[in-house]
């Protein structure tokens, strides 16, 4: 049985599995933050900074970001696989997705969590 070391799960249901999950978490976030920008009339920087105080806020922008990275990495997983033939060059752009949504969720959780 051949494996690729570069996708995300054991198989091809696993990543699937993910993908969904994965999208129902920034579906309940970004109705979560449509609705906190639709409801909140006086949204000031000093109730949008108290909402991100709060431990549990920190927390779903933490999980809506690793499913972000997650359903991302799926996603151009799959598209390189089926569409750069060239193992050299499907393997950069792996390489470089991985590199920055890295960098991004590092990045993110600077900003969260004020490291």
């Amino acid at each position: 049985m051949v494996t690729s070391v570069t996708n995300l799960g054991r198989s091809g249901a696993y990543d699937w599995m993910v993908q969904r999950v994965s999208a129902v978490v920034l579906a309940l976030y970004t109705a979560f933050m449509v609705g906190v920008l639709v409801f909140t009339p006086d949204l000031t920087y000093e109730v949008w900074s108290a909402l991100f105080a709060k431990t549990w806020m920190r927390i779903f922008s933490l999980a809506a970001l690793v499913a972000l990275g997650a359903h991302a990495w799926i996603g151009l997983w799959t598209i390189t696989t089926d569409y750069m033939k060239n193992g050299v060059i499907r393997f950069v752009a792996q390489a470089a997705c991985g590199t920055i949504m890295f960098v991004y969720f590092i990045w993110g959780v600077q900003i969260l969590w004020g490291l």
